[in-house]
């Protein structure tokens, strides 16, 4: 660990405790008591307020009331923060209005040198959905869908809300346990249960139109719930093993609903089982098309034989 990370780290270390003493940081740590006495000072001189404790069990202790100094990052850490805000350019990311102001807040706590290295990066870098032409130009708007913030608020008091939801010419209210808010080709969906009609539901957040707390006492508990969605799980009607190549696809991209298990411990081999309803016809295009996504490397185990069919007449087209 280097000096820097190591000084940062003993700060938290030693304002998450009462008391701490020499020996406890030596052990902490893995350092020596002349390291550990020399950061302990360093740490004093940055203005953390230690007081210590003369005699055979003496130790430290931080002044109440006190204030953590400034925490300085190394510079991996400055790249990766930096790296994660710019990544998320063009992803409609809730309480990302305002990035330039981010940005400058950001830059105004490091180091010139630490400056341009970032300057450097962010011409050289080009995320998806950049214009490689104009790099400040997005390809889609950069604001998330106003409901998105919303949402978000409600779930951090109750995950239990009311909702209202325009279903094509009608707008329908009803009462959800949320139990994901995920991304998905570009969209954002709630993976929630309908309480009233006590079954699964997934539901695009573009197409909310009001959010509100769920006050109702009695509801039914988050357990039940899983229980619920547990007995209701379709039938696996399409297995397939994955090789490498089909792996590395399905790491980039899969729908939420489906996971893969690892058939050997270095993970170049796997078994993905799933239910397909080909009785909705857009669920089934969108599953004939990331199968052909998943690419060659796919041995078919068990597979409805209307997917067969659409799959058959997508390589035609092909």
């Amino acid at each position: 660990m280097k000096k820097v990370e190591r000084i940062n780290t003993i700060m938290r270390y030693i304002n998450n405790r009462s008391r701490f003493t020499i020996s406890e940081i030596m052990q902490e740590f893995n350092i020596s008591r002349s390291t550990a006495i020399r950061d302990i000072r360093e740490i004093e001189a940055m203005g953390m307020p230690l007081v210590a404790e003369v005699g055979r069990d003496g130790g430290y202790f931080v002044m109440n009331n006190s204030v953590l100094p400034t925490v300085r990052f190394t510079d991996n850490e400055i790249k990766a923060l930096f790296l994660a805000f710019m990544a998320t350019r063009n992803q409609q990311l809730p309480y990302l209005k305002s990035r330039q102001s981010l940005a400058e807040k950001l830059l105004g706590l490091i180091s010139e040198n630490q400056q341009d290295e970032l300057v450097l990066l962010n011409q050289i870098l080009l995320f998806e959905g950049t214009n490689p032409n104009n790099p400040d130009l997005l390809d889609l708007s950069d604001l998330p869908h106003p409901m998105l913030e919303q949402l978000i608020e409600n779930i951090l008091l109750d995950s239990y809300l009311w909702i209202t939801v325009q279903e094509g010419e009608q707008r329908k209210s009803y009462p959800i346990c949320l139990l994901h808010l995920y991304r998905e080709k570009s969209r954002w969906l709630i993976e929630g249960f309908h309480l009233e009609a006590e079954k699964p539901q997934i539901i695009p957040v573009d197409h909310l139109t009001d959010v509100k707390p769920y006050p109702v006492k009695n509801r039914m508990s988050r357990k039940k719930i899983l229980e619920k969605q547990r007995r209701q799980k379709k039938a696996v009607n399409l297995v397939l093993d994955l090789g490498p190549k089909a792996i590395a696809q399905f790491r980039k991209y899969h729908p939420l609903t489906v996971s893969i298990s690892y058939t050997n411990p270095y993970q170049t081999s796997a078994r993905l089982n799933t239910f397909v309803d080909v009785g909705k016809e857009e669920e089934m295009s969108e599953m004939v098309s990331w199968l052909l996504f998943l690419g060659e490397d796919v041995t078919v185990r068990e597979v409805p034989g209307e997917v067969l069919e659409k799959l058959r007449e997508k390589v035609r087209l092909y």
